[in-house]
């Protein structure tokens, strides 16, 4: 019987997951602040509490991280900010 000859694992290829992408909502000197609130609790579904205080984080630091996640959703919810009438972009975290 003849020993099997001994296979020289290849190595694995490391997958570096995607950085996540971040939605940042900007201060303008149009819409009202209570609008601001009105949009994320209606898009976003957030408590009223959460919708204030990062309205209130645009309206103070000139703008906020409303969230993140992958590129594609966030692309979406820059285009439904833009629908709204709210001044948003759009960057990759650090």
């Amino acid at each position: 019987m003849t020993a099997m000859p001994d296979v020289l694992s290849s190595p694995q290829a490391r997958v570096v997951p995607e950085k996540a992408w971040r939605l940042i909502v900007w201060n303008d000197p149009v819409n009202l602040m209570s609008y601001v609130s009105y949009v994320f609790r209606s898009y976003f579904g957030f408590s009223q509490q959460r919708a204030d205080t990062l309205m209130m984080q645009v309206h103070n630091d000139g703008s906020c991280t409303v969230r993140s996640g992958s590129r594609e959703a966030i692309e979406s919810d820059v285009q439904a900010m833009h629908n709204f009438g709210l001044q948003a972009t759009m960057t990759q975290e650090d």
